[in-house]
């Protein structure tokens, strides 16, 4: 499986760069992606809500009223749910919203989400690149000379890029990162797929199987 390697000119190299079948050539698993992603935006959130119930308000805990002879239901302390002001009846409470994924599945989904992009020719493979300094201008002429403007799209790189990175941060719809940082969820979250040839390197080097 070969695919067109690109200079962040925008220009075909005349390369052409082999990509691993076992990565890039496989079947989608759905399941396996659809459980990636859910542990991930799981693992997002903070899990802090929580509401006051009866026993945590401050309050007197005498009886309000006597129990017979008002006319009316009877009632306990004013910090009963049925007051206002009182506390909440099953309110919510601090919780840790993850769970595992086993590492093959993960890994199962990683390589499902390549392979769709792929097969949906939303990859580009780009020669490695940098700046001498941070400038915005500079990475959106990458940007327009990949033809990618105005599409979502994360650049990943092998190595550490911080002029790249640096360049890339007022540009709403761009993302650049470490190939570490690629997951299930980024890569299907985009557009578009620019992988540099040192990321792509280092992805089919830590998702081959041994």
């Amino acid at each position: 499986m070969e695919a067109k390697v690109f200079d962040h000119k925008g220009k075909e190299t005349g390369k052409k760069v082999q990509l691993s079948e076992e990565i890039f050539g496989i079947s989608p698993n759905e399941h396996a992606v659809y459980l990636d992603i859910k542990q991930y935006r799981a693992n997002l959130r903070q899990g802090t809500h929580k509401s006051k119930e009866r026993a945590e308000i401050k309050g007197s805990g005498k009886k309000i009223k006597r129990q017979k002879g008002t006319g009316t239901a009877r009632a306990g302390d004013i910090k009963s749910p049925i007051f206002r002001g009182g506390g909440r009846v099953f309110g919510p409470r601090p919780k840790n919203y993850g769970f595992k994924v086993n590492k093959k599945v993960k890994r199962l989904a990683r390589i499902s989400a390549l392979s769709q992009k792929l097969a949906d020719n939303e990859i580009i493979f780009v020669e490695d690149f940098n700046f001498d300094q941070p400038k915005t201008k500079q990475f959106k002429e990458v940007v327009n000379s990949l033809k990618l403007n105005e599409k979502k799209t994360i650049f990943a790189f092998g190595n550490p890029n911080k002029n790249v990175y640096l360049s890339s941060r007022n540009l709403e719809r761009c993302n650049v990162v470490n190939y570490t940082q690629l997951n299930t969820y980024n890569i299907l979250n985009n557009k578009y797929l620019v992988l540099s040839l040192s990321a792509l390197e280092q992805l089919e080097s830590n998702l081959k199987v041994d």
